[in-house]
This record gives structure tokens, C-alpha cells and sequence, in this order.
């Protein structure tokens, strides 16, 4: 088993992530694939969408073995959450 280098740290990567989805990949995915996930390589740009966040991960670590990926869930701040209930505004 490989292990896995990280470049970025988490702010960085966060931020990288964030610019190439709100950028480059939002407008491309966004009609049609509500709730589903992309996974983003954030040194390329290049990303999967999947209903399943590890089966997208997967397939682009199948092209980019050393991709450093940010996941986001299309039409939702978060990816996953925890817990039940409302969130209190």
C-alpha cells in the first residue's frame, strides 16, 4: 500500500479547491447533478462526478495516482454532515 504525500495544507488546499469549482467546474456539472459529489485534483483541475463520493475519488486517482483531491457536493455547502436536525440561523 502506497501512502499518500499531501502538498498543501488544509486552508491552501480548501482554497484551491474552492476557486476551481467556483471558477471552472460549477457552471459545467451544476445542471442535472444536484447532490452529487465531485472530487477535484487540485493541481489540475481535472475532477469525476459521482453519486458516491469514493467511487469519484477512485476514478480519478485511477487517472492521477498522485491527485490531490478536494470533494464538493453539488448545490450544497457541505459534502457531508453529522448529526440531525436543523442548524439554528
Amino acid at each position: 500500500m502506497t501512502t499518500r504525500e499531501f502538498k498543501y495544507g488544509k486552508e491552501e488546499h480548501a482554497r484551491l479547491g474552492t476557486e476551481l469549482y467556483e471558477q471552472k467546474i460549477r457552471p459545467l456539472v451544476e445542471p442535472g447533478n444536484q447532490g452529487k459529489i465531485v472530487a477535484i485534483d487540485v493541481d489540475t483541475g481535472e475532477y469525476e462526478v459521482d453519486a458516491d463520493s469514493l467511487t469519484a475519488a477512485h476514478r480519478i486517482l485511477a487517472r492521477l495516482p498522485d491527485a490531490q483531491i478536494w470533494l464538493v457536493r453539488i448545490g450544497y455547502p457541505y459534502v457531508t454532515r453529522f448529526g440531525f436536525g436543523v442548524r439554528p440561523c
